[in-house]
């Protein structure tokens, strides 16, 4: 753990930017200023040295909320899933997931951030080997589960991590820019290895494939991360709080991933109960001696523009992800390692560019017009695919909104992580992170299932109507990519009115 979190000195606080120091576009950051004579800083290699570990753990909880897309028809003729048996799946692992993000971010803070962190590695890849073996859908629902909750562990305090390690605003740039593409490419790749492992070897190593990396990362982590000790548990743990939260994250996530396969009526008072809990655990931290969520922490302009914008944001790129694939299978007829193939010039693209100009160009132009530039990629890119039609080819019709999509995400995803972790406080890096990390998921799931519920429900209207199979799944495809256009040009919008910089 950076040797920056582990002092227990109240830190003072200065605003350093990004860029052009006067410039309105530079991406303001949180640098700490202690008030006491520092311990000698990590040597560089280090500190680089943890990012190769944070982004090993990463990379392995979002391969896995991907990984299985690809590879469900398997374990459905495998195991005997009927149709709704089958998304459990996959939101076995996102609710906890969902879940348990702020809950575990704050914990973070309080008992050490890479306690946290290698304890998630640990239950991560367990729960990854008890899905490989599984023979039973009971067994691989609930290995799934814990998944959840091991990736929320390891996800939820990566940021804060990150953020204290590379204090210095260009430095943290280039850190955000590495981390990002990982994760970005990650999602892709996911797709990709789901379709390779199932078609070349068995649906089981989708998840056998994480031994080796969750051992690997979890021996890194302990010999390369910093430790710290956290505040303590004594101070800051409000557990009536944290059970609200945590149950209506839970709720939230669940009524959402889940909102196809009931009806309206109870899928409105699932939302209405998560609401009550929401605002019960609003009141509880208002009273709170020590609360859980400090409400002060959306008071940041920053902070909670972010978020807001990243619901938006991911919630369009999921649904690509996942209606994307469809298309390709159910339309155009790929199969699983052709499908995951398609998919290959995204993270390819991702990385690249991430990594390749990501920092630099946040560093010239400033984190708000990277991500306008970014978003309006990703507008038209979504535009493109609107129009994807029956008897579509890949090369003209599929490439190339997806290359505007990856070209659009690899400048909007940085320069959005930046901006909102410029938004907390040191002492809450934490906890920030692991909001940033729930807004994913939530934008994640709110994606998938609205998308999704769109695409079905127009096909099944053509259907009625006599159209014949293909013609009318793709027409219902193009309905949910027109509508994740609209929601896109809505994260834009609310960027450019929200995420503006101030003048020094």
């Amino acid at each position: 753990m950076p040797l920056s979190m582990v002092t227990h000195d109240v830190p003072r606080y200065k605003s350093c930017t990004i860029g052009d120091p006067g410039g309105s576009a530079a991406m303001t950051a949180i640098v700490e200023t202690p008030t006491h004579t520092p311990h000698p800083p990590q040597r560089t290699h280090s500190r680089w040295a943890s990012l190769v570990v944070l982004c090993a753990g990463t990379l392995m909880t979002i391969l896995d909320g991907n990984i299985v897309t690809v590879a469900m028809p398997a374990m459905q003729s495998d195991l005997g899933f009927s149709g709704p048996g089958l998304a459990w799946v996959v939101n076995a692992y996102l609710i906890p997931f969902g879940g348990l993000l702020l809950l575990v971010g704050r914990l973070g803070d309080l008992i050490g951030r890479k306690r946290t962190f290698t304890a998630g590695l640990a239950v991560f890849t367990a729960a990854s080997v008890l899905c490989g073996v599984a023979t039973g859908q009971g067994v691989l629902i609930a290995a799934r589960a814990l998944q959840g909750v091991g990736g929320a562990m390891t996800s939820a305090v990566v940021l804060g991590m990150l953020v204290a390690l590379f204090p210095e605003p260009r430095e943290q740039a280039r850190a955000i820019a590495v981390f990002s593409a990982v994760g970005a490419a990650g999602g892709a790749l996911g797709t990709f290895l789901g379709g390779a492992l199932t078609e070349l070897l068995d649906w089981h190593w989708i998840f056998l494939i994480n031994l080796p990396i969750g051992i690997a990362a979890w021996l890194m982590a302990m010999r390369v991360l910093e430790p710290d000790r956290g505040a303590g548990l004594g101070k800051g743990a409000d557990y009536p709080g944290a059970a609200l939260v945590t149950a209506a994250l839970m709720l939230t996530v669940y009524a959402i991933v889940g909102a196809g396969d009931r009806d309206l009526t109870t899928t409105l008072l699932l939302t209405a109960l998560a609401l009550a809990l929401f605002a019960a655990f609003t009141l509880r931290q208002a009273r709170a001696a020590r609360p859980l969520l400090r409400l002060r922490l959306f008071g940041s302009r920053l902070l909670s523009g972010a978020n807001a914008v990243q619901i938006l944001m991911i919630a369009t790129m999921y649904g690509f992800q996942f209606i994307g694939a469809l298309y390709l299978q159910r339309v155009l007829g790929y199969g699983e390692l052709l499908t995951g193939t398609a998919f290959l010039p995204a993270p390819v693209a991702i990385g690249v560019l991430m990594l390749g100009l990501s920092a630099r160009t946040v560093g010239r132009f400033g984190a708000y017009r990277v991500l306008l530039a970014g978003l309006a990629l990703i507008v038209a890119g979504m535009a493109l695919l609107s129009r994807a039609p029956v008897d579509g080819s890949y090369v003209t019709d599929v490439l190339p909104p997806l290359l505007l999509l990856a070209t659009g995400f690899a400048a909007a995803m940085p320069a959005l992580t930046g901006l909102a972790m410029a938004g907390a406080r040191a002492e809450d890096a934490g906890l920030a992170s692991g909001l940033f990390n729930t807004t994913q998921v939530v934008g994640g799931s709110l994606g998938l299932a609205a998308l999704s519920v769109l695409a079905a429900s127009r096909t099944e209207g053509l259907l009625g109507r006599g159209t014949e199979l293909v013609a009318a799944t793709a027409e219902g495809y193009q309905l949910a990519f027109r509508v994740a256009t609209v929601v896109a040009v809505g994260a834009l919008v609310l960027a450019a009115a929200v995420l503006r910089e101030r003048q020094n």
